[in-house]
């Protein structure tokens, strides 16, 4: 079930759904106490301000809960006990999600698709949405600086290349030569186009390469930790954790399709 904020005014020729007999807060409320076989053990997710309904319930009392920034003062004043968080994309609290503003909820339902059914199946989504596949819940709601289309356009080309040659050593000297710029300009276009830095961008692509991997049989985990670029068994560790939460072994137990070698 999943709860947004104000929808946009409907055209008057499109069909109106019968009205709640309560507002939706309470519809819920009475839901999830009733016993309903669709509400039980089931996902509750929320977008932008659509938080303030799952609030309202009492489900996220005593909970981290985030909204969109613009919301998080109103929501934090109007239900005290939660801890509300102004400056990430989403929050996972046990079977209770929610997210910032509509970008971030898309980047909610990728993470819900690829925990229900694998990296290959939130990846097919993304490239539909033409959207990043993967974004931490904890990364920041927004940008400061606006991202011009024509820096995105002139690195796509090194984007593309780093991803086919991950296996590669890739520091910030060799990515700026790359593309013909100085390191100090190369390193400011490319924090304006993707909002990272270039060592957390290429981690990322690593680690969403290995989870594309541990996913599938035929590949050792040393093997998937050399064929990334992160060299050691311990690297890709370190930053699988840090990324995901769990080490690369537990994920591949709990997301390969087939058995896999250990």
């Amino acid at each position: 079930m999943i709860f947004t904020g104000r929808p946009r005014r409907a055209k008057r020729s499109a069909p109106r759904a019968a009205p709640l007999q309560c507002g939706p807060a309470q519809y819920v409320t009475n839901t999830v106490s009733g016993g309903q076989p669709a509400i039980l053990g089931s996902t509750l997710a929320s977008i932008c301000s659509g938080a303030f309904v799952l609030a309202a319930t009492g489900l996220l009392a005593r909970r981290r809960a985030t909204t969109h920034w613009r919301h998080a003062e109103a929501m934090q004043l109007a239900f005290p006990d939660i801890a509300v968080e102004a400056d990430v994309l989403y929050i996972e609290e046990g079977r209770l999600f929610t997210s910032a503003g509509s970008a971030a909820g898309i980047n909610l339902m990728l993470h819900l698709v690829r925990a229900d059914f694998g990296a290959e199946a939130a990846n097919s989504v993304a490239r539909q949405l033409v959207t990043p596949p993967h974004r931490t819940g904890g990364q920041a709601q927004f940008i400061e600086r606006p991202v011009p289309f024509v820096q995105r356009h002139e690195l796509s080309a090194l984007l593309d290349r780093v991803r086919s040659k991950l296996s590669e050593p890739w520091p910030p000297r060799r990515l700026a030569r790359e593309v013909a710029m100085s390191e100090r300009t190369f390193l400011r276009r490319f924090t304006d186009a993707t909002g990272q830095t270039p060592n957390d961008w290429i981690i990322g692509v690593r680690i969403e390469e290995a989870r594309r991997l541990l996913e599938h049989a035929g590949t050792s985990i040393e093997e998937v930790a050399g064929h990334c670029g992160f060299g050691s068994l311990a690297t890709l560790r370190h930053h699988f954790v840090r990324r995901i939460g769990v080490p690369p072994r537990d994920y591949r137990q709990r997301f390969a399709r087939t058995s896999c070698p250990r």
